[in-house]
């Protein structure tokens, strides 16, 4: 991160394509001076604020020694609850977390997970609802693993671990959604209105890096993995709420990307405003466009909106 911005408070937004014309938003990046583009995606943009993020973070040791403090010294890879939906082509992932599990819930799913990984000498464990964990044996050699984010809204077979030491991951996927899909959990939940849990996502693999580094100052998140790298690297993490995002200043981040863009128009946005006037914020899309606003770019009545 450059010292400029290390002056700013950082707002990382959802994609500049999702924000309407009339967004509030627009206004603010018409007065607001043009950056040069940043990383776009959710890996790429997290290593924007913590050195040496990309797409091969050790995403599961490091949410694991968050969550349990106990990922220290072993491998571990995340396996996260999802949703598949079969199509004419093959079938694409829909979801991944987010599926408003109950911890008894996702506890009795990963029961009947647990024999197939014990047989393959791995342990399933239950972290949260949305978030599962494998610990693997540290001699366990680890294909590439497509993110979440590679794969949603795609057909599966372009993101599933390929070759000859892929092919251990594509029997055990295939024998975990059996097992999903005979639960009959999945048939209670199809009938209160919810997406079946009928596979997990094999991702974010490795151990626990020895150190972590950002210059920022903390984190306003509510995202597991922002709130786990802040952690790591002795940054202050706190959730987002209104008080948080009101106090935030210079040198911290507010993460908002997660978020639709009507919603941090409705809900967020009074209380973006008061900082704008008070800091200078550098705004970074998540896809890519970047923007530092100062006080004084308030003032900049000619520059027309949706610039």
């Amino acid at each position: 991160m450059d010292t400029q911005a290390e002056q700013a408070l950082q707002l990382w937004l959802p994609a500049l394509s999702a924000v309407e014309p009339d967004h509030p938003l627009r206004a603010v990046l018409a007065r607001a001076d043009r950056l040069g583009d940043g990383p776009s995606g959710y890996l790429a943009g997290l290593g924007e604020y913590f050195a040496g993020v990309d797409r091969r973070l050790p995403a599961a040791a490091i949410t694991r020694d968050f969550l349990a403090g106990d990922a220290a010294n072993t491998h571990w890879l995340c396996a996260d609850p999802a949703w598949v939906q079969p199509d004419m082509t093959g079938a694409r992932l829909l979801a991944c977390g987010r599926l408003q599990l109950q911890m008894d819930e996702a506890q009795a799913l990963a029961a009947a997970l647990q024999p197939l990984f014990e047989e393959a000498g791995m342990r399933l464990l239950v972290s949260t609802p949305d978030r599962w964990h494998v610990q693997l044996p540290r001699d366990l050699a680890l294909p590439d693993f497509a993110a979440p984010e590679q794969a949603l809204g795609e057909n599966l077979a372009q993101h599933l671990p390929g070759g000859a030491e892929g092919r251990r991951w594509r029997i055990l996927l295939n024998d975990i959604q059996v097992l999903l899909h005979q639960h009959p959990l999945n048939a209670e939940r199809r009938e209160r209105g919810l997406a079946p849990v009928n596979s997990l996502w094999l991702w974010g693999g490795g151990p626990l890096p020895k150190s972590v580094r950002s210059d920022l100052r903390g984190v306003v998140s509510d995202d597991l993995l922002l709130s786990a790298l802040a952690a790591a690297a002795d940054r202050v993490h706190l959730d987002r709420t209104a008080d948080t995002v009101a106090a935030a200043r210079a040198g911290w981040l507010i993460d908002l990307q997660d978020l639709p863009a009507h919603e941090v128009a409705q809900h967020w946005w009074p209380r973006l405003q008061p900082l704008l006037a008070r800091w200078p914020v550098r705004l970074h899309a998540s896809s890519g466009e970047r923007w530092l606003h100062k006080p004084w770019h308030r003032w900049r009545f000619w520059r027309g909106a949706g610039r």
